[in-house]
């Protein structure tokens, strides 16, 4: 071994910085272009400053941005000459966001097969591939991101190979140059003090795409590092030579060196930065045993949806314990990951190991990376360790905190601290972790990114400070006690239960919600009693609006085998439905083997699929949906006749299992078919009129016949709003066909992320709207001209559609089964909700921003409840549908935690607690 290998590798958060870097006057970045042209102060800021080793350490003060350069944080008196100033009047700053895994640029949207260049299908192992020469300038992305406060992001190669390339740290903001390097943070060609940082990937992606093992993949790994290994070698040998001033042995000798090696050697040297996708204990035990054979370190283990249940394992790796790099909620979408947690954060962070939120940019939106850290901290993550984990701790496992990632003072107790800050700033409306923190201002190299305004207001109504979020330490425990899979069976009660302590009560009525039942003065919160399922009574309930008595003191009778519960301020509501995704219909996404299977989606021959009849139950992730107060899915095939099945049944012979076998007719028209538009238009409409005309046999026939005779509607999963235009004009001939002109036939949008485009069209067709997800990003070519929200625009899709009096509801992504459980912060996010405040004893408030005071809490119920079951088809009464119940807060707040569902159906209360 050489001196070179005995020497410690530099620390974890060590930044090998170039001597002028500190004497800079300037920032490296600056843009005098597009620079303002004053430096900015912004006064009265409540500011995040990052500095988590000392706590959550909040200042309340201004910041001085000047030259791309943060030159002082905290009480600034006047400063001399022209600047700009911005009032933040309270509002919280932090530093802009940084996600350490994405894939922007190379990966850009939309999707065009010409512009993708995330996986190279060249070699297992390619350590000389650089994810900056496929990073294309025009991706929509980043202008949507920026939107969300992201202002650094970490650019991998693809994870198909064991070693994909070398990574690049880039900024989010337009460039007067224009080009790709001008986007890069820092550059390793610039300075040989930068960091390098190299993607590495193991266990099922590299062996599926090379149809290999995990036995291949690894010694593919071995065979490069000794590659790399015998070329330092011989670099460490010349060297000594040099040293030694043997010129005459290296005379005819040039340097040895090889460029497809050289990126490893410099690992082996301690001055790359390794980003490692790894989810299974078996591969972290590769990885680690690798890094320990070879002497190096790795930066993080990225996805590591099992490193929750090995976090001591994780502590072996040579050099130092990596940070991980997770999705909050985002699992069970292949094998690796179906033992994944929401709970991880917490188990990860309780064992000592630091955790990052990241995207993955563009499997999930980095538009919203903050709504990952404000679910980790809902699931358990401290709020100060959840605000770092898409802050300093990225911008530490990067190698780049000396730059980014924190609000840092520039003096400290009169000590000038040398490090001169990025001044990316992010001024939010309201907390960081409350539920639809939305950027007021963003500043990328102190270049504001949105309209400017002389004054910045957090929104008096949202959440000014951290939610106060529910206990999951017991659940945290089951789910490591269980190696990833706790039970998620309800205890089941068919006698009696007492809820104590509501705050509030909302009922079905007449196909709406109402509220029944609030109040803000503790001392005088709601009992509910419910006997074998069914709700007998309300105390303090005082409406005639639902056929509910109130509750008398022998009603409230806790003694005998009744059950009693305390609800700490917590509500009854109705159950959650939703709409258009394949739940149900597979276990796992990536296993074909344990789904449905795949789906004729051509409208052709007399038959015609049945949701039904392939629908698998006790799935987790409809068990989850169950727990998260979703217990009604409705679900399409690709093409056929879609069912409504209750998500906490055992089979589908139990007790209300199946709620109604055929909803309505399902066919979806996209660009990205087999068949061409035209084609599929042209079956659509030769269904619907055969239909009319008499008909053609079989199940197929039969189905189009009862959609024109009104019996069920026709749910079409569309994006583009030249299709749905189409879709219009059809309707409206099918309806001219018709014997009886005024008859109309119902129709129903799934998706739709361009249906604002023709909110009045649609508003006058009679046609209603189920917009999924209520977060629209391009990810298609069909789907280019979303209406993102703010800060963006003013509007969103569902306000502008609901203006024009359109029926709309909401449901989560139609392409994914484990969003279901989030339908919860869909509805809060896209209508605004705020949360419920001590002071206001009056009424509750209505709507912060999304959707523009237009819905009241009740309403905002409804888009997910009868609004979605009217669209889709599910007609019944009121009386017989599931309520849910939740502790600490309501169903749409961070605060609630659902413990029950109240099934009249089934005669029974599920206990979750």
């Amino acid at each position: 071994m050489s001196d070179d290998d005995k020497r410690p590798l530099p620390a974890y958060d060590a930044m090998p910085a170039h001597p002028d870097f500190y004497s800079r006057k300037q920032s490296d970045r600056f843009d005098a272009a597009l620079s303002p042209k004053n430096p900015i102060v912004v006064r009265n800021a409540t500011i995040w400053t990052g500095e988590v080793a000392k706590g959550l350490e909040i200042v309340f003060g201004d910041v001085l941005l000047d030259k791309g350069i943060i030159k002082a944080v905290g009480k600034i008196g006047p400063v001399k000459g022209r600047i700009d100033e911005i009032q933040a009047n309270g509002a919280w700053v932090t530093a802009g966001l940084v996600d350490l895994h994405s894939h922007l640029g190379d990966n850009p949207s939309p999707t065009l097969a010409g512009a993708v260049d995330g996986n190279s299908l060249k070699g297992l192992t390619q350590p000389w591939l650089r994810s900056l020469d496929g990073l294309n300038t025009h991706d929509e992305s980043y202008r949507l991101s920026a939107a969300g406060g992201l202002t650094t992001a970490l650019v991998l190669p693809g994870s198909a190979n064991a070693i994909g390339g070398q990574a690049f740290p880039i900024k989010l903001r337009p460039t007067s140059e224009k080009s790709t390097s001008s986007m890069l943070l820092e550059s390793p060609f610039e300075s040989p003090s930068h960091w390098r940082h190299l993607k590495q990937a193991c266990g099922e992606n590299p062996s599926r795409v090379y149809s290999g093992t995990r036995m291949d993949t690894i010694w593919s790994f071995r065979a490069a590092y000794e590659e790399a290994r015998k070329l330092k070698e011989k670099q460490d040998e010349y060297c000594q030579k040099v040293k030694a001033g043997r010129w005459d042995s290296i005379r005819d000798e040039a340097f040895p060196d090889d460029l497809q090696w050289e990126a490893l050697v410099d690992v082996l040297r301690g001055k790359v930065k390794i980003q490692n996708h790894c989810y299974e204990a078996v591969d972290f035990d590769g990885i680690v045993r690798l890094s320990n054979e070879f002497n190096f370190s790795i930066a993080g283990f990225h996805h590591a949806h099992e490193a929750y249940l090995v976090p001591d394992l994780s502590k072996k790796t040579y050099g130092h314990t990596p940070v991980v790099a997770l999705f909050a909620t985002w699992a069970r979408y292949k094998r690796e990951s179906y033992r994944g947690s929401e709970f991880a954060p917490k188990v990860l962070s309780d064992s000592g190991i630091e955790v990052v939120m990241k995207s993955d940019h563009p499997g999930l939106n980095s538009r919203y990376l903050l709504h990952e850290a404000q679910q980790a901290h809902y699931y358990g993550l401290p709020a100060n360790l959840a605000l770092a984990s898409v802050t300093t701790t990225p911008a530490r496992a990067a190698g780049l905190d000396h730059r980014v990632g924190k609000v840092k003072k520039g003096y400290d107790a009169g000590v000038v601290d040398k490090k001169l800050f990025e001044p990316d700033l992010v001024i939010w409306d309201a907390h960081p972790l409350a539920l639809g923190a939305t950027p007021i201002q963003v500043y990328i190299d102190g270049i504001p990114q949105l309209p400017s305004k002389s004054s910045a207001h957090s929104d008096p109504h949202k959440e000014q400070k951290a939610p106060k979020t529910p206990n999951f330490d017991k659940e945290a425990h089951e789910a490591v006690d269980a190696d990833g899979l706790p039970s998620l069976q309800p205890q089941q009660k068919k006698g009696r239960v007492v809820f104590n302590g509501l705050k509030s009560v909302y009922m079905r009525n007449a196909g709406k919600v109402v509220e029944v039942f609030r109040t803000m003065d503790a001392t005088k919160r709601a009992s509910v009693v419910v006997q074998a399922g069914t709700i007998c009574c309300v105390s303090g309930f005082a409406s005639g609006i639902v056929n509910v008595k109130t509750c008398s003191s022998g009603d409230l009778d806790t003694t005998g085998d009744a059950t009693r519960i305390d609800l700490d301020g917590g509500s009854l509501a109705p159950a959650l439905s939703t709409v258009g995704s394949p739940l149900g219909l597979r276990h796992i996404a990536g296993e074909s083997s344990i789904g449905d299977g795949n789906v004729d989606r051509k409208v052709t021959g007399q038959d015609i699929n049945r949701a039904a009849d392939g629908l698998l139950f006790q799935t987790r992730d409809a068990l989850l949906a169950y727990r998260s107060g979703v217990t009604t899915a409705i679900t399409p095939p690709s093409l056929g006749l879609v069912t409504a099945f209750s998500t906490g049944a055992k089979h589908k012979l139990d007790k209300e299992a199946i709620l109604s076998e055929e909803t309505a007719f399902h066919v979806s028209v996209s660009l990205g078919a087999e068949e061409s538009v035209s084609t599929q238009i042209r079956n659509l409409r030769k269904g619907l009129l055969g239909a009319v005309n008499g008909g053609e046999g079989g199940d197929l026939g039969k189905a189009f016949k009862r959609v024109v005779e009104g019996e069920i509607p026709l749910l079409v999963t569309v994006e583009s709003a030249d299709i749905i235009a189409t879709i219009i004009k059809l309707k409206g001939e099918v309806e001219s066909a018709l014997a009886n002109n005024s008859k109309k036939i119902r129709v129903t949008l799934v998706g739709a992320k361009e249906a604002h485009l023709l909110a009045s069209e649609i508003a006058e067709a009679g046609v209603g709207v189920i917009v999924a997800p209520v977060r629209p990003f391009p990810r298609t070519w069909e789907s280019l001209r979303i209406l993102p929200g703010p800060p963006l625009s003013e509007k969103t899709a569902v306000s502008t559609l609901m203006k024009h009096n359109v029926t709309v509801a909401v449901a989560s992504d139609t392409s994914q089964t484990w969003t279901t459980r989030n339908t919860r912060w869909d509805v809060a996010w896209v209508s605004g909700l705020l949360p419920h405040r001590a002071e206001e004893d009056t009424e509750f408030p209505k709507i912060a921003l999304d959707s523009q005071g237009m819905l009241s809490r009740s309403e905002a119920l409804e888009l997910a409840s009868t609004k979605v079951e009217e669209l889709a088809g599910l007609n019944g009464k009121d009386d017989g549908r599931d309520l849910v119940v939740t502790s600490g807060g309501e169903l749409l707040e961070f605060e609630g935690k659902v413990v029950g569902v109240v099934s009249s159906k089934k005669g029974v209360v599920d206990l979750l607690i």
